[in-house]
């Protein structure tokens, strides 16, 4: 019933569809059970009277009674349908609303640790299940409790002792459903709705990567993961299906034997009384009645398969939006400067053992740039996303403009910091729309001048649609490069006072690299910079450099303070020096 009561409230204003649907299910079901009835009516008749009726019109009366109840049974049932429907598609529709509601609500970091392909599996697939409930089972749920007390009902007022004889298959039969269904089954419904979304997962995974493996000729060890969850599901299913194979047998067996049950139980009868003109109506309506148990035990047990399918997918799709959102800010004040300060700050992602950071204090005055350097790994990434909260710290404070970040309102904050990342994230729409990302109502004059600035005009002049071209099949691909210079046009048009560059000129070439830099010239002009670079030719110029080391900063100076202390960063930067050195030689077999 939790399960029900939870479904219905996203039924919004259909709310009222689905105890309708269930009230003319039932209707209809006891519509369909006066066909039994009637046809008991005419077999008797038929008998008492030799097989010759004495009113012809009686019998014909009760055959269009018959066919009108039967028909009435199933236009009562297809409208209990249609209402089912309808508020089943409000359900799936408002879950898939309200989970994406939520979902764009968590913190940035909620992303680096959920993949998308997890995040369509329940969120698409888990709304569709609970569709299938309520639109299909939920109906059935009178129909499964009404028919079988009315059968009883019937069955004891005719003769209790055919009534008992086609109860023996029904409770028999009961017995073995209940033990198909039981906390076995419940598990299994667990594990097999887990093992579906790792077998998505690591589908969508693998579709993504397909360039690379063919690239790097690696199609079976990158398979690997992929058969793995389909190779689980496969044991999975295939056990579960055997330990079903000898119950499920002798359910089917047992369920349709009722007449090898009454048809001995009415020869006796026959045989004791002599009368089998009351006899023999009665045998008719059981072997017609008794077939309902099974259908309602069927019934039965496909809805508490899918009320537990049901049940597991809001529990899932529960478990995938309660992870911790950002508590609002209470009074929010406007940001009036843009310097940055660490103040002991602490963080430890969910649970890890250790903190990744580990009480960091620095600040960035505003219109400065500062760099943090240091080994895979040591935390440089988790600092820059700090600051624009993609995380919560656990310890001190990181403020922007001498305000706790935590004060500051979301939109506000989004709207002051732009992010640079060595993974561009460009959409699958013109180059134009992914650019006005930054600024949605830029006019077109600004739009050009952030692609001059960003070194993009020889890209969108060498495309025939120019900045109507769209990313992806139906347009054109860009390199690693070209797709960061559109990313950090978008950056400048938004023009935030703070910058936070990650990695920015990763995965450029050379080429690309010298353009990149001149547009990071452009975009970080005037502005309070955060910089994550392992190329250290390219920070030497920051006004100050952060040493990052296991969470905890190391050293910090100028370039030339930071060689002078002969430390950490001396020694990373002989290294940089001599890996830029390296070359690579022919060896001479002839010496």
């Amino acid at each position: 019933m939790s399960t029900l009561k939870r479904l219905s409230s996203y039924a919004g204003r259909r709310k009222a569809l689905l105890p309708l649907s269930l009230f003319l299910s039932a209707i209809g079901a006891l519509a369909g059970m006066a066909p039994f009835i009637l046809i008991w009516l005419i077999v008797r008749e038929l008998l008492a009277a030799g097989g010759i009726p004495a009113d012809p019109g009686y019998i014909v009366a009760l055959g269009w009674w018959t066919a009108a109840t039967a028909a009435g049974s199933v236009v009562l049932y297809f409208a209990a349908l249609m209402a089912s429907h309808l508020a089943a598609f409000r359900v799936e529709s408002n879950l898939r609303r309200e989970a994406m509601r939520r979902i764009v609500r968590m913190p940035l970091g909620f992303f680096d640790t959920t993949t998308s392909g997890r995040i369509r599996k329940i969120i698409d697939d888990n709304a569709s299940i609970t569709h299938s409930f309520l639109a299909h089972q939920m109906p059935d749920l009178a129909a499964t409790i009404l028919v079988p007390v009315a059968a009883l009902v019937l069955i004891f007022a005719f003769d209790w002792r055919l009534g008992l004889a086609s109860l023996v298959p029904v409770v028999a039969s009961m017995g073995l459903m209940a033990f198909m269904m039981g906390a076995k089954g419940r598990r299994f419904m667990k594990s097999y709705m887990t093992a579906l979304e790792e077998m998505n997962t690591e589908a969508v995974e693998y579709v993504r990567g397909i360039p690379v493996v063919k690239v790097f000729q690696q199609t079976i060890f990158s398979f690997k993961n992929f058969h793995r969850s389909i190779m689980n599901y496969n044991r999975m299913v295939f056990g579960y299906t055997r330990m079903w194979e000898k119950p499920m047998s002798a359910y089917t067996v047992i369920i349709n034997s009722f007449v090898f049950v009454l048809a001995p139980v009415a020869i006796l009868l026959i045989g004791r009384s002599g009368d089998y003109a009351q006899v023999m109506p009665d045998f008719f309506l059981f072997a017609l009645i008794t077939p309902v148990f099974s259908q309602s035990i069927m019934k039965s047990m496909y809805l508490d398969q899918a009320l537990g399918q049901a049940a597991e997918a809001i529990g899932r799709l529960d478990k995938l939006t309660a992870f911790a959102a950002l508590p609002a800010a209470t009074g929010p004040k406007p940001v009036r400067n843009f310097d940055i300060g660490f103040d002991n700050v602490s963080f430890r992602y969910p649970d890890a053992a250790q903190k990744a950071v580990d009480s960091v204090s620095f600040t960035i005055p505003e219109g400065s740039t500062v760099a943090l350097v240091g080994p895979s790994g040591s935390g440089k990434t988790t600092i820059a996303r700090l600051v624009p909260r993609f995380w919560e710290t656990t310890g001190g404070i990181v403020s922007i403009g001498g305000m706790d970040v935590r004060e500051i309102d979301a939109q506000e904050l989004m709207r002051h910091v732009s992010f640079v990342f060595q993974n561009t994230k460009l959409f699958k729409t013109t180059l134009l729309e992914n650019i006005r990302y930054g600024n949605p109502d830029a006019p077109m004059e600004e739009v050009q001048r952030a692609v001059d600035m960003a070194q993009c005009r020889e890209i969108i002049d060498r495309l025939p649609q120019g900045l109507d071209t769209r990313i992806g099949v139906d347009g054109t691909y860009l390199s690693g490069g070209e797709q960061q210079r559109i990313v950090l046009a978008r950056a400048i048009l938004k023009n935030a006072p703070i910058v936070v560059l990650d990695e920015a000129t990763a995965f450029a070439d050379p080429e690309n690299e010298h353009l990149i830099h001149r547009a990071l010239r452009e975009l970080t002009k005037g502005k309070t910079v955060l910089v994550i670079a392992h190329r250290l030719t390219s920070v030497t110029g920051a006004d100050r450099i952060l040493v990052v080391e296991k969470g905890r900063i190391a050293e910090q100076g100028t370039h030339r303070e930071l060689l002078e202390k002969n430390g950490i960063y001396n020694h990373m930067w002989n290294e940089y020096r001599q890996s830029v050195s390296w070359t690579i030689k022919k060896e001479d077999h002839h010496a």
